[in-house]
């Protein structure tokens, strides 16, 4: 069993940057990637970053892989998202996850096949 735990969400002004932490009970075999997630108001849960625990290959989605860049730290058990020139859009709640299944089309995977998630979360970009 995974345990994930997120921190570093708040209220950033537009065009500043936050850093998210995950930390994970163990890096271990029983997931494939770790990675987050975010849910905007109105709108379903999407892959945002992952990475691959084995080889350390990362995924992003396209709108904002030029912004953020996930990182882990494996003697700490915690994977980072570093957040830059952040947008209003990008307001959502935020969720640490890990899973089995990974699918690339899906930035790490569907939602529903994630096995493991945090808490959320929140970053609310506004003026």
């Amino acid at each position: 069993q995974v345990q994930l735990v997120e921190s570093g969400g708040g209220q950033v002004q537009p065009g500043l940057s936050l850093r998210l932490s995950c930390a994970a009970s163990a890096f271990t075999a029983d997931h494939v990637f770790i990675g987050w997630f975010r849910q905007a108001p109105g709108q379903e849960r999407e892959g945002v970053a992952c990475i691959i625990q084995n080889d350390g290959n990362s995924y992003y989605l396209d709108s904002i892989k030029d912004r953020f860049t996930i990182s882990r730290d494996n003697t700490k058990s915690t994977v980072y998202l570093q957040m830059n020139m952040l947008k209003p859009e990008d307001t959502a709640v935020y969720y640490c996850a890990a899973g089995l299944s990974f699918i690339s089309d899906y930035v790490c995977s569907r939602p529903s096949l994630a096995e493991y998630w945090g808490k959320g979360t929140l970053v609310t970009v506004s003026s």
